[in-house]
């Protein structure tokens, strides 16, 4: 799941107070960069202190914080950020993604619910809300919000293997190696779009195109994809 990480752009200002806020900002941001999360969180929580109304400073270490796995404390500051602007659609998006890592599907649904009614152009609101859909067995609604992110950005391949999965899930088998085979023609390099082609071929009985499927997957190092090859392709 991508995480929004807003930079806070370098302001000048004749305030001391607004300059040592600044500065904690920027260190936090790049201390966050070079992946030293527990010195970004401090030197946001300074900036906070400074001035407890930056609602971007929450949502940065919120972000720190989920990168931490504190999924709760990323979503204290997530939350804080939306009530100090409830209109910030990073915000939810952010705080959605934390929950489903908590498996709070029905809360992460109603983030990036939200943050679709505030950006409707918004793709990946609408991939992971089919993703948290699927993991509570809703897979009409999955396949609807792969559809919608899909049509919004044709080109990304990940969509495609998670409206393929789904599909398969329905035991829709060639509407899931149609979407493995659009999923492969974007990028050839992803193991998990070859197993989906090759599951949902060995239910339609083609064991030929299965095990070929399988082969490719193996090639590419899945170590599962190797293993079936080896027991059921001889």
């Amino acid at each position: 799941m991508k995480k929004i990480l807003f930079k806070l752009a370098l302001l000048i200002s004749f305030s001391s107070f607004a300059q040592t806020a600044q500065e904690y900002l920027n260190s936090a941001y790049n201390k966050a960069e070079a992946n030293d999360q527990y010195g970004a969180i401090a030197d946001y929580t300074k900036a906070i202190e400074l001035n407890p109304n930056d609602f971007d400073a929450y949502n940065n270490r919120g972000i720190s914080k989920d990168d931490l796995n504190d999924y709760y404390g990323a979503i204290a500051d997530y939350t804080k950020a939306i009530e100090l602007d409830p209109n910030y659609a990073v915000a939810y998006y952010n705080r959605g993604n934390s929950k489903a890592n908590l498996k709070d599907y029905y809360g992460a649904i109603a983030d990036y619910t939200k943050v679709i009614e505030l950006d409707p152009s918004y793709v990946s609101a609408y991939y992971n809300r089919g993703k948290s859909k699927g993991n509570l067995k809703d897979y009409y609604g999955a396949i609807s919000d792969y559809t919608r992110a899909i049509e919004l950005n044709p080109n990304k391949p990940n969509a495609y293997i998670q409206r393929s999965y789904t599909k398969r899930r329905l035991e829709d088998y060639y509407g899931s190696i149609s979407d493995g085979i659009r999923a492969i023609e974007l990028d050839p390099n992803i193991p998990v779009a070859y197993i989906n082609i090759a599951l949902s071929k060995a239910e339609l009985g083609d064991l030929s195109g299965s095990c070929a499927a399988w082969r490719k997957a193996a090639e590419l190092g899945d170590a599962d994809a190797a293993e079936w090859v080896a027991n059921q392709c001889n």
